[in-house]
């Protein structure tokens, strides 16, 4: 599992790898299939044990088909990322609103008015 040069790829990178096979494929898929829909060159073991800590997360779900499992998203790339922002919320405790206000702070213009659209049309 190493790239050139003897270095390591960072696990992010690679499961953001199966999980783009994931969303693009629109169908569960096994660790061979996800093995042969990505780029990397890496070990079938290799992808089952990315597919099973993507498990672990909750980031995807599976079911049992032949010997093995079938593995499906739970959510699309946009709610992944949703759920992150959530999960750094809920580890601020007490300081969400001062994250949010720096959150705020640093959006573009545009991101702002997208923003304020979706809380109005929220009632929030």
């Amino acid at each position: 599992m190493a790239d050139t040069e003897g270095e390591r790829r960072p696990a992010g990178e690679l499961e953001a790898s199966v999980l783009a096979a994931l969303w693009s494929a629109g169908t569960p898929l096994s660790a061979a299939q996800v093995r042969a829909t990505i780029s990397q060159d890496l070990a079938r073991t290799t992808v089952a044990t990315l597919l099973t800590r993507l498990h672990e997360k909750g980031i995807v779900d599976r079911r049992p088909a032949g010997r093995g499992f079938v593995y499906f998203p739970v959510q699309d790339a946009h709610g992944l990322t949703a759920r992150r922002m959530h999960r750094e919320l809920d580890q601020v405790g007490d300081d969400r609103g001062i994250v949010l206000a720096r959150f705020v702070e640093g959006l573009s213009p545009h991101d702002e008015a997208a923003l304020r659209r979706l809380l109005e049309e929220s009632g929030g």
